[in-house]
């Protein structure tokens, strides 16, 4: 059986994981950012501060368990991240597309640096959300560059497990932030400015990385560089025979050239597939309740009963079970394939929310607590959602639509799907304290029901694009799926 290993030769080259490792500190500013707002927001100083009332109504022991964090500004500083890397993801794609993922990578830790500097030293509250909004733009420009640079950059037979090394870093960069929080915890006045502040230290490592890195041959032959592409690709390869590997870029590019107005390329019949795929796996992403759990971790854990200090370590456990099974989709997404993985979680997942919402409805009262045992039980189940969501959802989301648009619309495609992860991620950071204090247990139940459509998406629409060349998308995949090919030219 001939296979894609055989068809472009490749070794594993210390330079090529050197790029994989530093374009995915992306993923670890990301991913600090999602983990970092959920322990600050629980830090009394950090309350006092800036939200005063919020910082009351935790004082007052008969307060509503479910709604003592409810409060619009509050939830503001979490989301507002979100808003701006939605609206910056599609100047990210312009830029990806004339200049390049490597020079979109630098502007990211830019503006990372500036984020982190404005947060960890905000004076006010328009400050801190300014400074929020600057790590947003980052996120804008990181989530739209360094998936596309980790699956244009790696081999045909690692592309899954070297993309996933992105979702791995945001995993990372969680259970970073989770420490840190912990550590922070009792550094008083100023614990939150070192958490917020710490930030700067991932977008350094992401700056001087962004210089070092090499440009993705598919993008340096797409602007006309086909020798710089061409050296570029036998560097990342560690072989001198890459001539098939460089044909079939260019041609794919030949064919991007013709496209004068990627955006509206995606309006076509044959652009459908790809395009409601990298969408819905968004959608979905976020209303497994992932995020409502890795965002407020902490207030999760103080809602049903811990202290600040066990709900700030219960947050540690958490994000050490992320980042151990996003390991075990590296190893799995190209010997399994996506679609085994996704299907396996859904059941994992809804098993889960389903029993957290019945214990919270059947225990936890408005101004009770729960015992240890239900307690511990609630962690439990926790990690257990944790650990199905990151070994497939969670790096799969940014897997497959960075891998199923074709060259000529992937930057503009991808935008959609970045965008639409920020909208939704935006949604669920403004919306969920407020749905956690009205609708109380049954919030779990509203997310299970998402993930039983999110298990007939997979089945009825989702193909699998195991071990096919990124380039051949269409031709393997959208042309012979019963549904999608009805779309194709």
């Amino acid at each position: 059986m001939v296979t894609e290993k055989n068809v472009f030769p490749s070794k594993l080259t210390a330079y090529a994981v050197i790029c994989w490792i530093l374009a995915a500190f992306g993923g670890l500013m990301f991913g600090y950012d999602i983990g970092i707002s959920g322990g600050v927001t629980g830090m009394d100083d950090f309350l006092i501060k800036f939200f005063p009332k919020v910082h009351e109504r935790k004082l007052h022991a008969t307060e509503d368990n479910y709604c003592k964090y409810d409060d619009q500004k509050l939830q503001l500083f979490t989301s507002s991240l979100y808003l701006a890397a939605l609206i910056f993801s599609f100047v990210a794609s312009k830029m990806c597309e004339n200049f390049g993922r490597k020079p979109t990578i630098l502007v990211a830790s830019v503006f990372f640096l500036a984020g982190a500097g404005l947060s960890g030293g905000a004076q006010n509250i328009a400050m801190l959300i300014v400074g929020r909004i600057f790590l947003g733009v980052g996120v804008g420009f990181g989530n739209e560059a360094v998936p596309l640079f980790l699956s244009e950059i790696a081999p045909v037979h690692r592309r899954g497990a070297v993309n996933i090394l992105f979702q791995l870093f945001v995993t990372i960069g969680i259970l970073i932030a989770n420490l840190v929080n912990y550590g922070t915890s009792k550094m008083y006045p100023n614990g939150w400015r070192v958490s917020l502040g710490l930030a700067s230290v991932p977008a350094a490592v992401l700056f001087i990385g962004s210089i070092f890195i090499t440009e993705t041959p598919t993008s340096l032959i797409e602007n006309g560089k086909e020798e710089e592409g061409y050296a570029a690709l036998k560097k990342i390869r560690g072989v001198s025979n890459v001539d098939d590997e460089f044909k079939q870029i260019k041609n794919a590019c030949v064919v991007a050239q013709q496209v004068k107005n990627p955006f509206r390329s995606l309006m076509k019949r044959s652009s459908v597939p790809p395009l409601v795929i990298g969408i819905l796996l968004q959608v979905f992403q976020q209303f497994t309740g992932i995020n409502a759990i890795m965002f407020y971790a902490p207030v999760l854990f103080e809602t049903v009963g811990f202290k600040n200090d066990a709900s700030l370590l219960s947050s540690v456990i958490t994000g050490t079970v992320n980042v151990l099974s996003t390991l075990v989709s590296i190893y799995a997404v190209d010997r399994i394939g996506r679609r085994k993985l996704l299907l396996q979680a859904c059941i994992q997942m809804f098993i889960c929310m389903i029993t957290i919402g019945f214990l919270l409805r059947l225990e936890l009262t408005a101004t009770g607590s729960l015992t240890k045992p239900i307690a511990a039980l609630i962690v439990v189940l926790v990690c257990l959602f944790v650990m199905s969501f990151a070994w497939s959802w969670g790096p799969l989301g940014w897997l497959i639509p960075s891998e199923t648009f074709p060259v000529e619309t992937r930057a503009a495609g991808f935008a959609f799907a970045v965008s639409t992860n920020m909208l939704f991620t935006f949604i669920i950071a403004q919306a969920f304290l407020s749905m956690m204090c009205h609708m109380r247990a049954y919030i779990f139940f509203f997310f299970a029901a998402w993930i039983l459509v999110m298990s007939v998406f997979v089945v009825f629409l989702l193909p699998e694009t195991k071990n096919v060349p990124i380039d051949l998308i269409a031709q393997r995949v959208w042309n012979q799926h019963p549904v999608w090919r009805r779309f194709m030219d």
